[in-house]
């Protein structure tokens, strides 16, 4: 509801307000300030606390110049599945042993789930450890898996195949309501949540991490201050748990500062685009837990992805296209890939006569037990999907983020507590079901890089035969931004126009993400070398930004003399980072924008 929450700091009697964007609450009286404005359960209770850290509370905190800085235990960026779990998790042992420690989530979404984006098929073994008693405490836990269906598509026609996974057990979930949940349970125990604060910046003293600082607010384009200028917060904490999700910025930065890749020994990560869509359908076409994966087209045999449908509750299905990053055609577009997708005579049929509710994109990990960091650095961990624990054929990783999370609060308190080191983390993990669950996975992903059906083929000896117990490992193949071919040797691919019933125009979709920045703030897309895309990318791969991008960021559009010139549009951007991962000469770089900006997710 809120791009973001800015605070203005003062004395204890002086004139407290929050600040929204084009929004203001006036704590005085209690009321909105203009109609649509309040405060989120979670927002309304982390504000006032946030506020105390200035007005009088006990948390430590200094003053540095225009900064601050606020003192905790542990502070974790991103309240997703693995910071919350990792939340949760050390408050919960705190209440074991009698303790305390202060513990504090950053989250860069204007309210815990805006940017949190999944299929999601969902594997309670986590959650069952971290909190059994979910089902009686009104988890958006409601669909079971009813069935599960496994096609091979042709243009024209679907073949069942038998299906590979094991759903039994699993539900069908919305995470971003996941996320929001546990978000309130955290905050029952304690926990200190800070939706609306991007961390752009790690803190180091002697090249250990005491904590990150979140982005200044109220600058413009030019770098001048607004009247709204806030500078950034430094949040330090004597454990620093990173949770940001795939291609984290600030984890990138961590891994390759303490070259956490090669100390374990771990190969380069491989990515996917997600591209989603929940609709509501007719209710006599509305089969409740119903889970339908294929293969094949839209997709040729050369590029490994895969559509996903699942059936959730009140008429609403989750449909999708994921494809990998290593594709090789500069002229796919992954976006359009879906929208033709849904046209298949299997899913056409499905869709007629409903509405799309919400739209969104985000990259996930392939790489798999292969591309395993060492998720240790001086002062903390990097837990979750930033490390990369999702497993590629069961196409499911809130679980291991989950539980990877909870491995690392139960490090982070022995550290605190018991003199030991955060490297207790690694071993646990490598102890853990996580990593004997990746490690019999590990060979599904990198059989694909021989195409479809060497690919099936060795995926089906792997699950039928040997359960991940073939005595070799397979390699990843090139990294995804090097496996981009030149646009010389493919043939530009001509995609329908969307009808506006089933297929739709990337602005139509963006509109669906509820995606918001503000426009007068410096751009969060840095090009390494501005002329990289003339020069570069548009003669040699004919300009392959304007693709794989899902929210049209990059455009080339013609200057006053007709020549094509980039232009990014980074108030479009969903946050997917496709652009950081699949850019030929890796010119792009994502960095967080102000707090509070991107998606607004909420059944996603």
């Amino acid at each position: 509801m809120y791009s973001r929450i800015s605070l203005l700091r003062g004395r204890a009697n002086s004139f407290k307000k929050l600040v929204f964007v084009g929004r203001k609450y006036d704590l005085r009286g209690g009321s909105p300030l203009s109609p649509g404005c309040g405060l989120s359960p979670i927002n309304s209770t982390t504000c006032g606390r946030f506020l105390g850290r200035f007005w009088g509370e006990s948390r430590s905190y200094s003053t540095a110049g225009e900064g601050e800085s606020i003192e905790y235990d542990v502070v974790i960026v991103g309240a997703g599945p693995a910071g919350l779990s990792a939340a949760i998790r050390l408050k919960q042992i705190c209440r074991e042993n009698d303790s305390d420690l202060s513990v504090c989530v950053v989250e860069k979404g204007a309210e815990v789930g805006a940017h949190i984006l999944s299929g999601n098929v969902f594997e309670p073994r986590a959650l069952d450890e971290l909190l059994p008693q979910w089902k009686n405490e009104e988890a958006p836990i409601h669909v079971p898996v009813s069935s599960d269906k496994f096609l091979f598509l042709t243009k024209n026609h679907a073949i069942s195949l038998p299906s590979p996974f094991n759903n039994k057990g699993n539900y069908v979930i919305s995470l971003s309501q996941l996320v929001q949940w546990m978000g309130t349970k955290a905050e029952e125990l304690g926990v200190e949540i800070y939706p609306g604060f991007a961390a752009g910046e790690v803190l180091y003293d002697n090249d250990t991490v005491v904590g990150i600082k979140t982005n200044d607010m109220g600058i413009s384009k030019d770098g001048s201050k607004k009247e709204t200028f806030q500078p950034g917060v430094a949040l330090k904490g004597r454990i620093t748990l990173i949770a940001e999700g795939c291609r984290g910025s600030l984890s990138e930065t961590l891994m390759k500062k303490f070259n956490l890749r090669e100390r374990g020994n771990g190969q380069h990560q491989t990515y996917a685009l997600g591209i989603k869509e929940v609709w509501e359908i007719e209710v006599n076409k509305h089969k409740p837990g119903s889970v339908i994966h294929t293969l094949g087209w839209p997709l040729d045999n050369k590029t490994y992805g895969g559509s996903f449908l699942y059936h959730m509750y009140n008429r609403q299905i989750s449909l999708g296209l994921v494809v990998a990053l290593d594709y090789q055609n500069p002229y796919l577009n992954p976006y359009e890939e879906f929208q033709r997708f849904k046209h298949h005579p299997a899913i056409k049929p499905l869709l007629e006569g409903g509405n799309v509710l919400q739209y969104g994109a985000r990259t996930l990990n392939e790489g798999g037990f292969q591309s395993i960091p060492y998720p240790v650095f001086p002062g903390g961990a990097i837990i979750g999907c930033s490390a990369g624990f999702l497993n590629v054929p069961k196409i499911k990783g809130t679980h291991t983020a989950m539980k990877s999370g909870m491995l690392a609060a139960e490090a982070a308190f022995s550290t605190l507590h018991e003199g030991s080191s955060m490297e207790v983390y690694w071993d646990a993990l490598r102890r853990s079901w996580i990593w004997e669950e990746l490690r019999q996975a590990r060979n599904y992903r990198p059989a694909f890089e021989y195409g479809l059906i060497p690919g099936l083929g060795m995926s089906a000896l792997e699950n039928y035969i040997f359960k991940g117990r073939l005595p070799f490992t397979l390699k990843h193949g090139k990294p995804d931004h090097e496996a981009t071919d030149v646009a010389k040797q493919h043939t530009p691919i001509e995609y329908p126009r969307p009808d506006g019933n089933i297929s739709f125009d990337v602005p139509t979709s963006l509109h669906r993400s509820n995606t918001n920045h503000g426009h007068d703030q410096p751009p969060h897309l840095h090009l390494k070398d501005p002329a990289v895309p003339e020069q570069v990318n548009l003669p040699e791969y004919a300009g392959p930004e304007s693709r794989y991008c899902p929210a049209r960021v990059y455009e080339y559009v013609p200057d006053e003399e007709g020549k094509l010139k980039l232009h990014i549009n980074a108030q479009n951007c969903l946050h997917c980072k496709a652009c950081d991962i699949k850019d030929p000469k890796q010119n792009i770089q994502w960095t967080v924008p102000e707090g509070g900006g991107g998606p607004g997710y909420s059944v996603m």
